[in-house]
C-alpha cells in the first residue's frame, strides 16, 4: 500500500486525507440518523392516548424515552402547549427547521469530496505524466517499457479519486433521501399536533 501511495505522491495523499475525514462524517451521520428517527405512528398513538387520559406524567415520559427528532418537536411543543394556535404552528415550523439542520449538518463536505475526489485524481495524473515526460526528455531515450510503466503509475491517483468518490457520493445520496423521508415525518408530525392542539379544549387566558 505504501509503495501505490508514493508512487502517487502529493495528490495521493491529499486524496488519502479527504477519504478518512468523509468516512469519519459518514459514519457519524449515519450513526446520528439512526440515533434521531423513530417510528411516527406509534408515537402519535401513545400521545394521543395520555393526551385523551390528560395524562401528563405519562406524556413526560414518553417524550423524554428518545432524543429523536420527532421526540424533540413534540416536547417543545406540549412544553408550550399553552400558547395561541398562530404561535404553536409557528413553533412547530421553526422547530422543524431547527431538527432538518441538525440532520443537514457535514452533509455539504461529503457533497464536495465526492465532486472533487475524482478531479484530484485526474490532476495528480496529468502531473504523473508531466514529470514521466519530462524525465524521459531529460534521459534522452525513451522506450515502451519505460513509458508504460510512467503512465502505470501516474494512473494510481485517478484509480484513488474514482476508489474514494464512488462510495461517498453513494453515502451521500442515501443520507439526502433520509433527510427528505426524515422531513416528511417531522411534516405529518407537525400537522398531527396542530390538529391535536387545535382540538384541546381552550383553556382560561390560554390559546387564542
Amino acid at each position: 500500500m505504501y509503495q501505490y501511495m508514493q508512487a502517487g505522491g502529493v495528490i495521493m495523499w491529499v486524496i488519502a486525507a479527504l477519504s478518512v475525514a468523509a468516512f469519519a462524517v459518514a459514519a457519524e451521520r449515519l450513526f446520528f440518523f439512526r440515533r434521531s428517527s423513530t417510528d411516527p405512528e406509534r408515537l402519535e398513538a401513545r400521545f394521543q392516548e395520555a393526551m385523551d387520559r390528560d395524562d401528563r406524567g405519562t406524556l413526560r415520559s414518553l417524550l423524554t424515552e428518545s432524543d429523536s427528532s420527532l421526540h424533540r418537536l413534540f416536547r417543545v411543543a406540549l412544553l408550550h402547549w399553552g400558547i395561541g394556535r398562530e404561535d404553536m404552528k409557528l413553533l412547530i415550523e421553526q422547530t422543524i427547521r431547527s431538527e432538518i439542520y441538525r440532520w443537514e449538518k457535514h452533509l455539504a463536505f461529503l457533497e464536495v469530496v465526492g465532486r472533487i475526489a475524482p478531479m484530484l485524481g485526474l490532476l495528480g495524473t496529468v502531473l504523473g505524466m508531466v514529470d514521466m515526460f519530462a524525465s524521459l526528455n531529460t534521459e534522452g531515450q525513451i522506450t515502451a517499457t519505460a513509458v508504460t510503466g510512467g503512465i502505470w503509475k501516474a494512473l494510481f491517483t485517478t484509480v484513488a479519486g474514482l476508489f474514494v468518490a464512488i462510495p461517498v457520493v453513494f453515502v451521500y445520496c442515501l443520507l439526502t433521501s433520509r433527510i427528505d423521508a426524515q422531513e416528511e415525518c417531522l411534516n405529518r408530525g407537525g400537522d398531527f399536533l396542530l390538529r391535536a392542539h387545535f382540538a384541546a379544549p381552550e383553556k382560561e387566558g390560554g390559546r387564542r
